[in-house]
């Protein structure tokens, strides 16, 4: 009796030990590593219709994803970049258009002097016709700079917001491109 019962003692110790063991093996395959995977960092959820494994998943993904470059001429994260330095340069762009504007009241100013001491020759006070005209140029300079800068500025950022939708059609086509081919590998894709 005291044999069998070690007999089941150690029989049912093999069943437990191996029992989580597979279990241990289970998690560790359907736990997530921490990485993501290509589609997941594209935004695409990618599901395995037909049980592929996550290493036959990250190979379709990876031939899809060159599949998706060679076919739309577009890599994504080349795509990312080019955004990022677009902004940039509208945001330059901005910046330039402001001071550029901000000389256009002196400037103003000195065409409105001449032009006024011309005046106050004529009327037989020069320098009085060069003051008023000063500052009537100085106004009219500084008015016509702000709608000039306000001008350069708008256009800046439509060319900014224009480049900033092409790159964002291109990605978008990236994506329809990447998900076809993964669709055609029978996985059930959305983005």
């Amino acid at each position: 009796m005291k044999r069998a019962t070690h007999a089941f003692v150690i029989g049912l110790a093999v069943v437990v030990v191996a029992g989580s063991a597979s279990i241990a093996a289970a998690q560790t395959t359907t736990q997530p590593t921490g990485q993501k995977t290509l589609a997941a960092t594209l935004n695409v959820y990618v599901f395995p219709a037909e049980g592929q494994n996550p290493e036959q998943q990250s190979m379709d993904e990876a031939a899809c994803y060159n599949w998706a470059v060679q076919n739309t001429g577009s890599d994504p994260f080349d795509l990312q970049k080019q955004a990022q330095q677009q902004a940039q340069q509208t945001e330059q762009a901005k910046q330039q258009a402001k001071r550029a504007g901000s000389g256009a009241g002196a400037q103003g100013a000195v065409r409105g002097a001449a032009a006024g001491a011309l005046i106050g020759a004529i009327a037989g006070d020069t320098g009085k016709g060069a003051a008023w005209g000063a500052g009537l140029g100085a106004v009219s300079g500084a008015s016509q700079g702000a709608a000039a800068r306000q001008h350069a500025q708008t256009q800046a950022a439509r060319q900014g917001q224009s480049a900033q939708q092409a790159i964002a059609q291109q990605q978008e086509n990236f994506i329809k491109a990447f998900t076809v081919c993964l669709e055609a590998k029978d996985y059930m894709v959305k983005f």
